[in-house]
């Protein structure tokens, strides 16, 4: 590798891009571009022993192109930090398949894996609902985008147009503009949203609570459930009743040793009548 490559690449890391993006793009501007020899012997070197330290350099020197890129996608409303970090992952993928004996640049044959990254990336979190699929809708969903020159909406002679250039139905064409111009809603309301004034689709749902059969229900099984464990009470002995009671119905429980005193015996035995009434509940209940 290239002496004066390798030093300035040596101390940096900028795969992932962090803090001001500004400064990133200063730092990847500050290593210098390769020759076509320089960054052929680097890709031969890979090729033939693997070397990190050449596929290194190659993925380096080429940042700057990957963050021109991804400026060209601001307008997704997606941080450009993300959108730079995926299409770093496309250039990666593409350093790993670039054949050095085609006879192109290594920019020209990466240029295809930044985009299906950063495609796959904005297609994944522009929206909740997913607004393209297949190929087709994925190829009309960024060339519709760039072929409305305005924020209104395409008139007739204009999705005629697009729908020609891009080889799909008008039908096809209206649905993704819908999708385009279709904004989501969260789910619930924000801490500082007026309650009275908002929307959400979370205060719209029905609750469960609601419907009289089902709370009946409820209230007839905890009844019963009750009942039974009362039933399932009544047929201990009074003292391992009254441990129970102290130890797990009353407000004020009382502790092992407040039932030894009572019962004049040691802690552990109040344990061990405690475990034994416990047990003998269960399998009256079960």
């Amino acid at each position: 590798m290239n002496k004066n490559l390798s030093k300035t690449l040596q101390p940096v890391n900028l795969l992932v891009p962090q803090g001001n993006i500004e400064s990133y793009v200063t730092a990847i501007h500050a290593i210098p571009v390769l020759t076509a020899e320089e960054e052929r012997a680097l890709a031969i070197e890979y090729k033939e022993s693997g070397d990190l330290d050449a596929v290194r350099g190659l993925i380096m020197s080429h940042l700057r192109f990957v963050a021109h890129i991804a400026r060209s996608y601001s307008g997704y409303g997606l941080p450009q930090a993300d959108l730079i970090q995926e299409g770093n992952v496309g250039l990666m993928k593409a350093v790993k398949r670039f054949d050095p004996e085609v006879g192109v640049r290594l920019i020209s044959f990466a240029v295809h894996w930044i985009k299906a990254e950063i495609h796959e990336f904005v297609l994944k979190n522009w929206r909740v609902v997913k607004v393209a699929t297949t190929k087709a809708q994925r190829k009309l969903f960024f060339n519709l985008r760039s072929a409305k020159k305005s924020q209104n909406w395409l008139t007739n002679d204009e999705i005629k147009a697009v729908a020609e250039d891009l080889g799909v139905a008008e039908i096809e064409v209206r649905r993704m503009e819908s999708r385009l111009n279709s904004r989501d809603t969260a789910f619930d309301l924000p801490n500082d949203a007026d309650d009275e004034n908002s929307f959400a689709p979370a205060a719209y749902l029905e609750s469960a609570n609601s419907d009289p059969a089902v709370k009946f229900e409820a209230e007839d099984w905890q009844q019963h459930h009750q009942q039974r464990l009362m039933n399932a009470i009544k047929t201990l002995d009074e003292r391992s009743q009254d441990i129970l009671a102290a130890r797990w119905l009353s407000e004020d429980k009382s502790t092992l040793q407040e039932l030894a005193d009572k019962y004049s015996v040691s802690a552990e035995r109040v344990r061990q009548l405690e475990k034994n009434a416990m047990k003998k509940l269960k399998s009256v209940m079960a």
